[in-house]
């Protein structure tokens, strides 16, 4: 495993819609320990394949219950709505307000293949959210209500 570079704002790789991953071979069980492992190493609670550069729909996610490692997430239910305070470890020092869903339920394949189903409410909820809107090539600048620099949730 190796902690991967983290691609910043600005970095077309960022604005691409991530391509569906077809075969989960070695490679993509590779680049998900490698995900796991540079967003610990960032501190962070979520991180998109994109992110590290690789423009395909894999995202993992450990809000404290421990990792989610979700390839081709889709967000196949939702309900409510709540606006919190959000980071992102490719736009480092800056936070925003950004309103999304206060519950999501989400579709997408285990590394074996094995297809899951999350429900997420709170920062699970808001982190699936987050890193799916990297796949798509959307950062949560973009869907800020307002935007400032210093300390904030990552």
């Amino acid at each position: 495993m190796s902690v991967l570079e983290i691609k910043k704002a600005g970095d077309k790789v960022l604005k691409e819609k991530a391509a569906p991953v077809g075969k989960i071979d070695r490679k993509v069980k590779q680049l998900l320990d490698d995900m796991a492992q540079t967003m610990y190493a960032a501190e962070g609670v979520g991180l998109a394949a994109p992110q590290v550069g690789v423009s395909l729909r894999i995202i993992v996610v450990d809000v404290g219950d421990g990792l989610i490692e979700l390839i081709n997430p889709v967000i196949v239910a939702a309900e409510g709505s709540e606006t919190n305070t959000e980071g992102c470890l490719s736009v480092p020092g800056v936070y925003g307000e950004v309103e999304r869903y206060a519950q999501v339920v989400v579709e997408g394949l285990e590394r074996s293949g094995k297809k899951v189903r999350i429900t997420g409410t709170g920062l699970l909820a808001r982190a699936l959210q987050h890193e799916i809107d990297h796949l798509d090539g959307v950062l949560f600048i973009e869907k800020a209500k307002t935007l400032y620099k210093g300390q904030g949730q990552e």
